[in-house]
């Protein structure tokens, strides 16, 4: 009996010993004071949080810089289409249903990443599947990766736009008056570019379920034209025709999408000059 004793409990305090020694030197207690703060300092905390919000988007950051800078963007140009038509059209007819996935995958992703060729890739959309099919799969792919932009960008960018000043304050409270005219005017009329438009509403609280019905909305009209100048695509490079972006931002194509972006733009342009107009007269 005293043996096991000896054999159970003496090595139990030698430890305990050799534990506590370890513990009275400065430097184990400078680095246990030194753990603690970090657990139960809320300053500290915060930080860690707000580095963490910032993840998604830094994530897709650096997907995008990686993406240009291996040359992912020189086949996004109508000459590469011209290219590799052959083998595109090859791929569609064989792949089938698997080839639209693959084609609506690659758009999203390439949304997401905002890099600069949503139209090029509708041209294609369409020059592939014709103007219907290629203008619902344009949608679906631009929405989808407008989305994942929208949320990574709501979730390090919400609450910043104090910190700009008046003007950015104004901008956020307009967004959330008529926060779905002014989405479907950006999306209508390319004015800004398609990845500003993503970080703007996400910046300025737009909610999801606006953000995505009126982005969904708003880039069917242009995914439509541009698809059905993608379904004539073919024909023009088997004419010899030569094709670049100005044509297609021709006054024939411009101002009808302008002209639907003023009329949904007209009842928030009436209510502002209707408030206003009250506004004088109750200080006159």
């Amino acid at each position: 009996m005293p043996s096991f004793a000896y054999a159970t409990g003496e090595p139990a305090r030698r430890s305990h010993a050799q534990v506590s020694l370890m513990l009275s030197t400065p430097l184990a207690r400078s680095a246990v004071s030194h753990h603690s703060a970090a657990m139960f300092n809320p300053t500290s905390r915060r930080r860690s949080a707000a580095a963490y919000r910032f993840l998604p988007l830094g994530f897709l950051v650096i997907a995008s810089v990686l993406f240009l800078a291996l040359g992912g963007h020189r086949y996004l140009t109508l000459a590469a289409l011209a290219e590799h038509r052959q083998w595109l059209c090859d791929r569609v007819a064989r792949g089938g249903i698997g080839a639209v996935v693959l084609f609506i995958l690659a758009y999203t992703a390439l949304v997401a990443l905002s890099v600069p060729g949503c139209i090029f890739m509708t041209l294609t959309s369409g020059f592939l599947f014709g103007p219907w099919l290629g203008a619902v799969y344009a949608v679906i792919a631009g929405t989808v990766g407008a989305t994942i932009v929208f949320l990574a960008a709501h979730t390090g960018l919400a609450g910043l736009t104090g910190l700009a000043g008046p003007w950015a304050r104004r901008i956020e409270t307009g967004f959330r008056q008529h926060g779905l005219n002014y989405l479907l005017v950006l999306r209508l009329v390319p004015i800004f570019p398609f990845w500003l438009v993503n970080l703007a509403a996400a910046a300025f609280g737009l909610p999801l379920w606006i953000y995505v019905f009126g982005t969904l909305v708003g880039i069917a009209p242009g995914a439509f034209i541009f698809a059905s100048i993608g379904t004539s695509i073919g024909k023009l490079l088997d004419d010899g025709r030569g094709i670049d972006f100005q044509t297609l931002f021709h006054p024939d194509i411009f101002l009808p999408l302008a002209g639907l972006a003023a009329l949904i733009l007209a009842p928030v342009l009436y209510k502002t000059w209707r408030e206003r107009s009250s506004a004088r007269r109750e200080t006159a």
